[in-house]
């Protein structure tokens, strides 16, 4: 068995979950010459690097076409040698080669009848929570409050919500409003679920303002706290876990193992996110959750995209001890549910090893990719 294409399929989609944003990503179809099919994503999230990844994929075809997908492995590190001078730290290449990765551990899962999970080593928990995560979008905090209270009931087991998002919750940028949001969210989802905060790249508290604002977030058991500072400010975020409770979650911007091994280093991370989709597919991944597990630290899956990332980061956070929960976007969205027609769901607010199906677990309606090309 042999690779025979490789076909690199922007998309764009309206996203629910963001206020009906645009988003995009670059699938992969990787077929071999018996006809077995392994779909892998990006999540390139711009439309400027949507085409700049395809070109990637298509220029490092040439490494993937006539080989044997089984060798995930060598795969890999060839396509991260061919990368060395245009993505030796990451960028486009990182994108291209995590869509490539996921797209082979896909086939090789089909070629040998076994789940990814299976391939990793198998499931080293029996379930994991499932929490939803969502962006504030809505000016009232009541309104929130109770949409919250409603994607919990159903099972979930808590809410990561996202500050300074499109919408008009206006979170992120005044300590009072930011503290009463965070005590209805309490009120609303009850004592015992868990709580985060996720403030992204819009939001720029300084060490003093993250401080102040975490200490009162702490008066209402908050689970963690998600780049209050950025993408890196390891001075900055020691300081704030030597004085708050909350854990500290960031790292979901670095690309490589490299880039995860520095801000481990630095001991000022509880939490960090990974995203299969950008930090070089399910190979990167185990790469960094071995690495993460090593540091006695927690890792969580960044599946905010497709059905694909999800199934890629459902596998991986089965495979690994550091991973703890799983999130769910609550509201229904294309890439999600209509991409595939088994999308990846929680049972009373669990999920479990996916071990049924072959490869990822999942079939690709390829109607839907055809209807969001680019």
């Amino acid at each position: 068995m042999k690779v025979a294409t490789v076909e690199a399929i922007p998309v764009a989609y309206p996203e629910p979950n963001d206020f009906n944003a645009t988003r995009y990503l670059c699938l992969v179809k990787i077929t071999t010459d018996d006809g077995i099919v392994g779909w892998g994503e990006s999540i390139t999230q711009f439309p400027e690097a949507n085409p700049a990844t395809a070109a990637i994929i298509n220029g490092m075809a040439e490494v993937i076409i006539g080989a044997d997908p089984i060798h995930t492995e060598a795969l890999w590190r060839q396509m991260k040698d061919r990368a060395w001078w245009y993505g030796y730290g990451g960028g486009i290449a990182s994108y291209a080669i995590s869509a490539i990765d996921i797209a082979l551990w896909d086939l090789k899962g089909k070629a040998l009848n076994r789940s990814v999970v299976d391939l990793l080593g198998g499931p080293v928990h029996e379930r994991l929570p499932a929490i939803a995560s969502a962006h504030a979008h809505h000016s009232s905090i009541p309104a929130m409050a109770e949409e919250a209270r409603e994607w919990v009931s159903t099972g979930l087991q808590g809410f990561k919500v996202g500050f300074g998002k499109r919408g008009d919750a206006r979170l992120g940028y005044e300590h009072d409003r930011d503290v009463e949001y965070v005590r209805a969210m309490r009120e609303a989802i009850g004592p015992d679920k868990m709580l985060m905060v996720d403030c992204g790249i819009a939001i720029k508290w300084d060490v003093a303002t993250a401080v102040k604002r975490v200490q009162r977030f702490d008066d209402y058991n908050l689970t963690w706290i998600e780049e209050p500072l950025g993408a890196w400010d390891p001075e900055g975020y020691a300081t704030l876990r030597a004085k708050t409770k909350t854990l500290i979650a960031y790292g979901e911007r670095e690309w490589t193992l490299p880039g995860f091994e520095r801000v481990l280093a630095t001991g000022s991370c509880d939490v960090l996110g990974v995203d299969p989709g950008r930090a070089e597919g399910i190979t990167g991944f185990k790469k960094i959750t071995d690495r993460v597990e090593a540091y006695r630290r927690q890792a969580n899956a960044h599946a905010w995209s497709s059905a694909i990332v999800s199934a890629a980061s459902l596998a991986i956070s089965f495979s690994s001890p550091a991973c703890k929960l799983f999130e769910f976007k609550p509201l229904r969205n294309p890439m999600q549910h209509d991409l595939v027609p088994n999308p990846i769901e929680h049972q009373d607010g669990w999920v479990y090893p996916p071990t049924e199906r072959p490869g990822l677990g999942i079939d690709i309606n390829e109607e839907v990719v055809n209807r969001y090309r680019q």
